[in-house]
């Protein structure tokens, strides 16, 4: 990307820390770090016990200072969403990254597709704020719906001009949404028409965090395969509601619930109509449960086993049977109702199904090694002696996406 870089090497405060390793990684990327004779700051540092934290600050200045980095503050204020929720008492809440211009309280913004007013800032620690700089990360509220991860932010002098420019971005919005469910549902009939072997997940994810959205749907995605594959039919923050139920309903979809709970009134309509809600608190359990369903869509792999092998010594006539070929099993075991192949001087000369098998005149379900045996084969008639019947049975076998 042409950016300049910091490198920050996190978790130094576990025993098994590899720095060096990392360092050595980096090489082989091509960005050599200066202890290593390269041009880019690096850092050691730890999250946890805040080891190497202020160094790391003191490096990131120097960086804008050497590069001579500086923002206007006497500008409309743009910034970006890095994060956002929904809290119960104050509402959607986005965190905003201020790039440049002063933000205050009061101003007119547009984000995504809806526009409002800044009713109120908070700093990291939820203390109150009138006003916010270049590189200052703010909470904002006044939102109507929770903002997405990565939406810009952007002051307007003109109110009108904001709203619309929002109406128009959320008319296009709701057309590529129609568009794309479209799409999926045109896609997965004619899949299944060609194939009949494509299968679908759809899912509906709720989350309490855009970020925890965004990280969910991505490991799920990455679950897809050619043969079965995750369809993300919506994502949203906030609590299940009853349309995010009848949604699951028309689409066929399971709701994946992270962190957040059900209204009493979805829960009753999803008992009612039958849609599978499932919660989860950790990230890594939703991804083994999906990819277990994923298995479970898969087709089972068909596994050959061999049973055992019978020699024919000659053929012979039985009434309403028709011919029979009187064998001597040299190898494993024969059994009723097992697939076969007939060998002659090793050609393959027919593929069957075993009909009946008999023990003298009585009838067998299964004969040993070492037995004689009669055989009547589907389809076939014309034995010879040495024929080398080879029995055989198809198994399934449960796959797994790795």
């Amino acid at each position: 990307a042409d950016v300049p870089i910091v490198i920050a090497i996190n978790k130094i405060d576990l025993s098994n820390a590899n720095v060096e390793g990392i360092k050595k990684s980096l090489s082989e990327q091509n960005i050599l770090v200066e202890e290593w004779g390269g041009k880019y700051q690096c850092q050691e540092i730890s999250a946890k016990s805040g080891k190497g934290i202020k160094e790391l600050l003191e490096k990131i200045l120097l960086e804008a200072e050497v590069l001579e980095l500086k923002a206007n503050r006497e500008t409309e204020s743009r910034g970006v969403v890095i994060e956002s929720r929904l809290d119960k008492g104050l509402g959607p809440i986005a965190t905003v990254l201020i790039c440049k211009g002063t933000l205050n309280k009061g101003d007119t913004f547009l984000c995504g597709y809806q526009f409002g007013k800044v009713r109120g800032m908070l700093n990291e620690r939820s203390v109150k704020l009138d006003n916010a700089f270049p590189s200052d990360p703010v909470q904002i509220l006044g939102f109507e719906k929770v903002p997405k991860a990565g939406d810009l932010f952007t002051v307007f002098l003109d109110e009108r001009e904001a709203k619309k420019i929002a109406t128009e971005r959320a008319h296009l919005a709701r057309e590529a949404e129609q568009r794309r469910f479209r799409k999926i549902t045109l896609d997965q009939i004619g899949q299944q028409i060609s194939s009949g072997r494509i299968h679908e997940l759809d899912i509906i994810i709720k989350g309490d965090v855009d970020g925890s959205i965004e990280a969910l749907s991505d490991s799920l995605m990455e679950l897809s395969t050619g043969e079965v594959s995750v369809k993300i039919i919506h994502r949203s923050v906030g609590m299940i509601t009853e349309s995010d139920v009848s949604l699951a309903a028309a689409s066929h979809a399971i709701i994946v619930a992270f962190n957040v709970s059900t209204t009493p009134e979805a829960k009753a309509l999803s008992k009612s109509i039958g849609v599978d809600i499932r919660s989860y608190s950790i990230i890594y359990e939703a991804i083994e449960e999906v990819r277990l369903a994923l298995e479970g869509l898969l087709e089972p792999e068909e596994v050959e086993e061999a049973l055992g092998y019978a020699e024919v010594r000659q053929q012979f006539k039985v009434p309403k049977l028709g011919i029979i070929a009187g064998c001597y099993v040299t190898k494993g075991k024969v059994v009723r109702n097992a697939m076969l192949r007939i060998r002659r001087e090793k050609e393959i000369i027919h593929k069957a199904k075993l009909t009946s098998l008999k023990r003298f005149k009585d009838d067998a379900t299964e004969v040993l090694e070492s037995y004689e045996c009669g055989i009547g084969v589907a389809g076939f008639v014309d034995f010879k002696e040495n024929d080398i019947i080879e029995v055989y049975e198809i198994k399934e076998v449960k796959r797994t996406l790795s």
